[in-house]
């Protein structure tokens, strides 16, 4: 779901298809429909998932973003340049620009798009395709990374990588910094490794698979890489271990109470394979300056 600056709410909702998985991932299908805010939101018993939108222009062209665990996975225009006020139902194709990471097999199949402030780039999160690359290298291209794509061409390029399983980004508002929360690896304790919140690098690479929260040398992963090591990026925040944080918004106006006006929401999945439990809450991490200043609140009752 996309919230444009006027108060329209733009909803992406995948419909069904009749095949053995009871997906659909066609571009052309990917959204049944533009909702605003003054129009009740239909009952699709059949959207069984919802999906990322990025705008780059509301009214002139959004982008959607397609995945699934059995999926080939893509970036496409689902609107035309043209006229969008006042629609409440998209009635053309839209068509693909870019592929992504995906199949054969897919391990964090799961991606977030976010569009640039000005509309002339668009970001996409890729989670790698294991825990900690047991699959093989040649398995991990373009992944565990955010990808900036080229909405006119679609081009790519590796913004950042090192990154196991990003899920959600967000423009920090008085810096104007690219932010992202990040799932890290399993299976070395109830407390490591914490998952992170961080601001994105362009060209910084972030420890996965070979190293952990900067250096921290992951001992299962072999071959290692030292030199890489040696350049891995410690990130901003720790969100505790197996919270699986996998949304961000940034907070800003003048219409939530003063002490959450300025900071991060992350919403937390939860942990699978933590004792105790982590996670299962959204959690508000407040900022001064255009970095993170305080413990995570939960934000809720």
């Amino acid at each position: 779901m996309y919230w444009a600056i006027d108060d329209t709410i733009v909803l992406m909702v995948k419909k069904y298809a009749e095949d053995k998985r009871g997906n659909d991932y066609h571009l052309d299908r990917a959204v049944e429909r533009v909702v605003t805010e003054n129009r009740p939101v239909p009952d699709w018993p059949s959207a069984y998932n919802v999906h990322p939108v990025a705008a780059a222009d509301l009214r002139k062209r959004l982008f959607a973003l397609t995945a699934g665990e059995g999926a080939e996975a893509a970036i496409g225009t689902v609107l035309p340049n043209s006229d969008t006020e006042g629609a409440t139902e998209i009635r053309e194709a839209g068509s693909k620009i870019a592929d992504l990471p995906s199949l054969p097999f897919n391990h964090h199949w799961t991606k977030s798009l976010f569009a640039s402030p000005d509309g002339t780039k668009l970001y996409v999160t890729i989670g790698s395709n294991s825990n900690v690359a047991e699959n093989g290298m040649e398995a991990e291209k373009d992944r565990a990374a955010i990808l900036e794509v080229e909405p006119a061409s679609g081009a790519k390029r590796l913004l950042a990588s090192g990154l196991r399983n990003p899920n959600g980004m967000g423009w920090e508002p008085t810096t104007g910094v690219l932010w992202t929360v990040v799932n890290e690896r399993d299976e070395i304790g109830n407390d490591l490794v914490p998952d992170y919140l961080t601001s994105v690098k362009d060209g910084g690479f972030y420890g996965w698979p070979y190293s952990y929260f900067g250096q921290h040398v992951d001992a299962r992963v072999t071959p290692q890489k030292p030199y890489l090591v040696a350049k891995a990026i410690a990130p901003d925040y720790a969100l505790g271990a197996h919270t699986a944080s996998l949304g961000l918004a940034f907070s800003g106006g003048s219409l939530l109470p003063a002490e959450l006006r300025q900071g991060a929401f992350i919403g937390q999945h939860g942990s699978w394979n933590r004792k105790p439990q982590s996670g299962y809450q959204v959690v508000f991490v407040p900022f001064r300056d255009g970095k993170p200043d305080g413990q995570p609140e939960p934000a809720g009752p």
